[in-house]
């Protein structure tokens, strides 16, 4: 899917926190990320917006599927379990239903035992906006 691969090449926040595209196929995508100490809060757990910015950054190659930029409309997480450095999270993206312009989508998070982090539902808009060059 070269629309998501041009999306990834353009994007310097998930390469900021080393997100690795394991997948990227329209409707279904899978993201890891290995947490790094500057990625804890001050619990020392991974900071909740992290394992979002995964989550989101998996929504989103999933939903970008033709030629007009598709952006998220809202999401809700719920955080399950708690992580931190050096633990690989993945988040897997798939899409439950698309009409028109709206889509939903389902993200899982799970550590590198399988063992689910978080939870996200995506709701999706797609625009009459075109990617840049």
């Amino acid at each position: 899917m070269s629309g998501a691969a041009d999306m990834m090449a353009r994007d310097a926040a998930s390469a900021l926190l080393g997100m690795v595209v394991e997948r990227a196929e329209p409707g279904d995508a899978l993201v890891t990320m290995t947490v790094r100490l500057d990625m804890l809060n001050g619990f020392a757990i991974t900071h909740g917006g992290f394992v979002f910015a995964l989550a989101d950054t998996a929504f989103a190659i999933a939903c970008n599927e033709n030629d007009r930029v598709t952006v998220a409309a809202g999401a809700d997480i719920a955080f399950l379990r708690s992580t931190t450095a050096g633990q690989t999270l993945t988040a897997h993206a798939v899409r439950r239903a698309r009409s028109g312009r709206t889509g939903l989508y389902d993200v899982r998070v799970s550590d590198e035992s399988g063992a689910i982090v978080a939870e996200v539902r995506g709701r999706s808009v797609t625009t009459n906006r075109t990617p840049p060059d």
